[in-house]
């Protein structure tokens, strides 16, 4: 088993549950493909996550070919609160959410 992890990404964790989602359970090689040709901003953070956890697999003396995404867990990494000014002197309040990625690469049977 490798592990990787990603602790702050700057994008909501919704959007980037989308992508992965996509590559949860299929192999290394399928996945890495996958995110190549993906529109989405959190497709080359999730690439370079795992090919991080592939390196991590690498050097603990693991077959990299048989490698699939065992579990790839999205969380909140907290918020950057920001106010904007608006009409009558109030003011409304931005959120710039982050994303934690959890990445656990396992041998598939």
């Amino acid at each position: 088993m490798a592990h990787a992890f990603l602790k702050s990404h700057n994008q909501t964790p919704r959007k980037v549950r989308l992508v992965a989602n996509l590559v949860k359970g299929k192999r290394v090689q399928d996945a890495l493909v996958a995110l190549e040709f993906l529109p989405r901003r959190a497709a080359e953070p999730i690439a370079k996550l795992i090919k991080s956890a592939v390196a991590n697999a690498k050097v603990s003396g693991e077959n990299v070919d048989t490698l699939k995404v065992q579990s790839i867990t999205v969380e909140s990494a907290g918020m950057l609160k920001k106010y904007m000014p608006r009409a009558f002197g109030r003011a409304s309040m931005i959120r710039r959410r982050k994303s934690a990625v959890k990445l656990v690469l396992g041998a598939s049977k």
